[in-house]
């Protein structure tokens, strides 16, 4: 079993910021932090292996980045969808039937708002409900038609 020595050591208290924010996020202890940040200091990293970290980190978020391009277009699809139906099939009203209809949109906007938060305070997402609806569907709930495409 290793044996460890106690080393007293003075930081910028910015940069021990740093490190305590790391720790948390990692949920690993500061030494952790600073042993490991020493131990790649003195092994002198070689830049081969540094660029390959950075590659890796940059290809995870190119595909983050897809992720939510996907997202935004399905959400920007179904919000053109939603407004063209509404359009569509909203009926021309009277003078009088605006004032009401109106007094019932503000009541159901308020309704869609808290549901919306709800949502969002819990993290359920309809994107993320979609695709779990859509990644295994059964081969016999396909349509027909979808069968033969």
């Amino acid at each position: 079993m290793p044996t460890r020595t106690r080393m007293n050591v003075y930081f910028d208290p910015d940069l021990l910021k740093q490190v305590k924010a790391l720790a948390l996020r990692r949920k690993v202890s500061q030494s952790t932090i600073i042993e490991a940040a020493v131990a790649s200091f003195l092994s002198g990293d070689s830049a081969e292996q540094l660029e390959a970290a950075m590659s890796r980190r940059l290809d995870k978020l190119g595909r983050q980045i897809d992720t939510l391009d996907e997202d935004l277009a399905v959400l920007g699809e179904t919000v053109s969808l939603f407004v063209q139906f509404w359009l569509t099939f909203a009926p021309p009203m009277s003078e009088g039937a605006q004032a009401a209809a109106r007094t019932k949109g503000l009541e159901r906007f308020e309704g869609f708002m808290q549901t919306l938060g709800r949502r969002l305070a819990t993290g359920d997402r309809f994107l993320k409900e979609l695709s779990r609806d859509i990644e295994s569907p059964p081969a016999d709930s396909l349509p027909a038609d979808a069968a033969r495409d």
